[in-house]
């Protein structure tokens, strides 16, 4: 990161102290009678080593709440910012730097390279980062992921949750700031989504891994510390420590607004 970008950071400094802050953010698709209205002004934080769920109804907003604050799109307005950087001010390099030093994402299709083992596209983001790795935490994510003896398989070798596992270790091994997953059980069967889920809760309550996950899963929301309700692109609700049952509940409650 050159000095003079780290003076710019450092200038769009944030005030909250949440890990990622999103401010007044608008997403609109389009222009005239066919813009599409994706998010209204939302404005949320997330709390360091916290696993925040978000969910609402088709169209309601999330997964472009998620894109915009995992930098992977820009708010037509509004700030968002990671660990105090402002990141709707960075060009696309820079934006692209601090992905890789401060965020992990975990795909609903896994996305991993066919043609790598596990252990290779666990550390792929590392090798492309150009930095030398933690051994150790490498070698501790894979055993915690419990991939220990599936290191040299590639992923068609690889059953759906193990897969997963790949991913959610890739996404670890850098130690983001904070990880992203998108629909991280919408592609496994019902024992395959325990066991991830059950993994996702060790990564935040063993090592802090602040964690922001969209679903449409109230089982799979109910690990979260809250769960955040979109609806017309704002966020109308908010639980915490909520059950599945109270989970069904907010949901009936938010998609008949």
């Amino acid at each position: 990161m050159t000095s003079a970008m780290s003076e710019e950071l450092t200038a769009e400094k944030g005030t909250t102290g949440a890990v990622v802050q999103a401010n007044e953010i608008t997403r609109v698709y389009g222009e005239g009678e066919t813009a599409v209205h994706a998010l209204n002004g939302c404005s949320v934080g997330v709390a360091h080593g916290e696993l925040t769920a978000v969910m609402g109804p088709s169209g309601s907003g999330k997964s472009t709440l998620m894109h915009i604050l995992a930098g992977l799109d820009r708010p037509s307005s509004g700030d968002v910012f990671i660990e105090g950087i402002d990141i709707t001010k960075l060009g696309d390099n820079d934006l692209t730097k601090l992905r890789r030093q401060h965020i992990g994402f975990i795909f609903q299709f896994f996305n991993l390279l066919p043609m790598l083992t596990a252990e290779e596209n666990i550390r792929l983001p590392l090798d492309l980062s150009g930095e030398k790795p933690d051994e150790n935490w490498v070698q501790e994510v894979i055993k915690r992921t419990g991939l220990d003896d599936r290191r040299t398989h590639r992923p068609s070798e690889l059953s759906g949750g193990q897969q997963q596992r790949v991913a959610i270790a890739r996404a670890l091994a850098s130690r983001p700031t904070v990880i992203f997953a998108d629909e991280p059980t919408g592609n496994l069967d019902s024992t395959n989504s325990a066991e991830i889920l059950s993994l996702l809760r060790e990564m935040v309550t063993n090592y802090g891994q602040t964690t922001v996950m969209v679903t449409h899963d109230a089982h799979a929301a109910a690990i979260a510390d809250r769960v955040l309700f979109l609806a017309d692109g704002c966020i109308v609700k908010e639980l915490r420590g909520a059950d599945a049952g109270q989970i069904l509940n907010a949901m009936e409650e938010v998609s008949g607004r």
